[in-house]
């Protein structure tokens, strides 16, 4: 990751963070910051992107439909989809309507659809029907964010990125590698605090302990193993 640009640098409001969540300020305490790493690792040795794919291009398609829809559903739509579209070029050659219908229970089928058809031609026609290991080409790809991007050149490529999607920006405020509103700027600091050879596992760590334990509602801060370290804990 060289320079941090993107098409995402938007606040996310919706992940029930308020000052009283947060009994001292988040901090750069290095000590700690490696404590609670340690410890999620131990509690979350297996965790991984809960998507199935077999290929760089089947991540991305997965990718996009699983905006604001579970990776289950995600994982059951393209069950059906990869053994109809088999390749960009299938996919680029995609009737609309026709592909709506074939997504639509994944929500927001109209814009994922039209984003999918016109990635899919993209890639056919600039990149040989093959999704480039480059965050910059990626993030200009129809559909593709900073979170995709990351999430692609992470998990199809091994190319260390700190994809930040609701449960990774809520823990790492919550857990005080950051103090920051926006998700550009809570990655910048997750990059800064996490050794690079652990982003890609924390990112999934965090989602792993933010659905697990750390929820957005009612978090269980009293079973959490990370209560000692937690600078927002919630325990009477």
């Amino acid at each position: 990751m060289k320079k941090i640009t993107g098409k995402s640098s938007r606040k996310i409001n919706k992940c029930n963070i308020t000052d009283k969540h947060r009994h001292v300020n988040p901090d750069n305490d290095e000590k700690r910051i490696s404590k609670v790493l340690s410890v999620l690792e131990n509690t979350y040795p297996e965790a991984t992107t809960a998507l199935h794919f077999e290929n760089p291009f089947q991540l991305l398609i997965a990718t996009i439909l699983a905006a604001q829809c579970t990776d289950k559903r995600v994982n059951q739509v393209t069950e059906r989809l990869f053994k109809k579209y088999k390749s960009p070029e299938d996919f680029a050659r995609a009737d609309l309507y026709e592909l709506q219908e074939d997504i639509k229970e994944c929500g927001l089928f109209r814009n994922k659809s039209k984003n999918i058809i016109e990635a899919s031609r993209e890639l056919v026609g600039k990149y040989g029907g093959e999704v480039p290991a480059d965050f910059e080409k990626l993030i200009k790809l129809p559909g593709v964010g900073r979170k995709t991007a990351n999430v692609i050149l992470a998990n199809a490529f091994g190319i260390p990125a700190f994809a930040v999607d609701t449960h990774v920006f809520r823990l790492a405020r919550r857990l005080g590698f950051s103090d920051k509103e926006d998700v550009l700027g809570v990655e910048r600091d997750l990059m800064e605090k996490v050794p690079r050879e652990l982003w890609i596992k924390a990112h999934h760590w965090l989602i792993y302990h933010g659905r697990r334990v750390c929820r957005a509602i009612n978090p269980k801060c009293t079973e959490c193993p990370l209560k000692d370290f937690c600078p927002s804990v919630k325990v009477s």
